[in-house]
């Protein structure tokens, strides 16, 4: 009788679930590879106090100390390890913001923000004020190359060389220290919806194409076209890692590091979340980095606002693309990075901290399910006899183990075991009876679930084929 070991899990995979092989799943939820091969219950977050407003527009951090927020009640607030407190008010209460940090001729840094609506502002470390040169309908405001950069409408912006706050002095003849900008036309005539400034070019991104700014000044700036089929969702949706962009267009997640066209291989076996997502909310997607993953909230089909992160992983099965994961139960809308820790902003005006293990106070459900296991042949049926599972359960977390005899959906799961919890890794023998609606079928499917913590190392089974019939 065969015996089948399952201890490398390589997280989810969309694809053709008869060929995904066991050490996939082909549903996936709130599990991380953080303990790759084996698989853990999601880290869980921390409300930063209550929500605020109703949605979070944007989250900026300042000198990686202060965690800044704009709410949807028109405020902007700092958070100031037990409240947060107002620094501004009355502004827009429904358009997205963007933050940077710049010092330039400035006594300190200062954290810029923008949102295409109100005028630009700065915070100097103790206030909120205006940046009057900034261009009226700044969006997406970042740094690059001892400059702040913006967007309005399909024209790209400069600040002064070293200056924050001039945004329009033009000598003649002109100064490489000048402010400068350029339009950036494509057929199809859509706007900059995003500048990223993490490479060694800045980004420049439509729905529909790519662009990068060469040159250091105004006198050797040039701006070149990546591709004119590849764009971004929002300046939300691009962040850096080691190097490398990655961003989510409406037809797939990308890396792009220059040199190439944006590739999207190593994302094919999430490309289904994409095919699915609900495109009339997919501008309001997301992407982060905890400095070790990416973090990708997007919109499942329905859903108005994202409610799906998929966490990959480049360092585990990097032969294969790297591990994915799937997250539930959270919503972001902005992430930011503080000193290791990923925070979020979210739909209901909370913004959370990546951390702990429960949902602030909630326990997390979580789930791994297989896609159908066969007999050599499929003229063969198929049983198990036995299985053993080598788990580590803290007390009050559940575990349970499902089969099912067919090859998709969730109308015939059978409950087979349940695991007591335990505070040690504990290998639990499961003996199956032939009762347990799994005797004999062409195909076997399993389900593992529970609440709680917990970390998986193996699952063992043995099988039993029919002759073919």
């Amino acid at each position: 009788m065969p015996l089948k070991v399952l201890n490398t899990f390589k997280g989810v995979n969309k694809l053709d679930s008869f060929s995904i092989g066991t050490m996939y799943a082909a549903e996936l939820k709130n599990l991380s590879g953080e303990n790759f091969p084996a698989v853990k219950t999601r880290p869980g977050f921390l409300n930063l106090g209550g929500g605020i407003g109703g949605k979070v527009l944007g989250i900026g951090v300042w000198k990686e100390t202060e965690i800044h927020a704009v709410f949807s009640d028109g405020t902007w607030r700092k958070w100031n390890g037990s409240s947060w407190t107002t620094l501004a008010s009355g502004l827009n209460t429904s358009a997205p913001w963007t933050f940077t940090n710049f010092k330039g001729a400035l006594s300190d840094i200062n954290l810029f923000g923008t949102n295409g609506v109100d005028q630009m502002r700065r915070y100097d470390g103790v206030s909120v004020v205006t940046v009057p040169d900034a261009p009226a309908g700044a969006k997406y405001v970042t740094q690059f190359a001892d400059r702040l950069w913006c967007a309005v409408g399909n024209e790209l912006k400069a600040s002064a060389y070293r200056d924050g706050t001039d945004w329009t002095t033009v000598s003649v003849p002109e100064q490489d220290t000048d402010s400068w900008y350029a339009i950036i036309e494509t057929p199809d005539g859509e706007e900059i919806n995003g500048i990223h400034g993490g490479l060694s070019k800045l980004v420049i991104t439509k729905p529909s194409s790519m662009h990068e700014l060469f040159g250091y000044a105004p006198s050797d700036y040039e701006i070149r076209p990546v591709t004119f089929d590849i764009g971004s969702l929002n300046d939300q949706s691009m962040v850096t890692l080691n190097g490398i962009l990655y961003m989510i267009d409406s037809t797939g997640i990308y890396r792009y590091s220059g040199g190439t066209l944006p590739d999207k291989y190593f994302s094919k076996r999430v490309q289904y979340y994409i095919d699915t997502m609900n495109k009339s909310a997919a501008n309001q997607s997301c992407i982060g980095t905890d400095g070790l993953r990416i973090y990708i909230s997007i919109p499942s089909a329905g859903a108005s606002a994202p409610d799906t992160v998929l966490v990959y992983d480049p360092e585990h099965n990097e032969n294969e693309g790297g591990t994915w994961y799937v997250w539930k139960d959270m919503y972001p809308l902005h992430f930011a990075l503080v000193q290791g820790s990923l925070y979020f902003g979210d739909n209901t005006g909370k913004v959370q901290q990546i951390t702990g293990t429960d949902d602030n106070g909630t326990p997390i459900s979580w789930e791994w399910i297989s896609g159908p296991m066969t007999a050599p042949s499929l003229a063969q049926i198929i049983r198990w006899l036995t299985a053993w599972i080598t788990v580590n359960l803290p007390s009050g977390s559940t575990f349970n183990l499902y089969l099912s005899s067919q090859s998709q959906g969730d109308s015939d799961w059978t409950l087979v075991h349940s695991l007591s919890s335990s505070s040690d890794v504990s290998s639990t023998p499961i003996y199956l009876q032939s009762n347990a609606k799994v005797d004999f079928e062409r195909y076997i499917r399993f389900k593992l679930a529970g609440t709680g913590p917990m970390t998986l190392y193996e699952l063992t089974w043995d099988e039993q084929y029919n002759p073919l019939r």
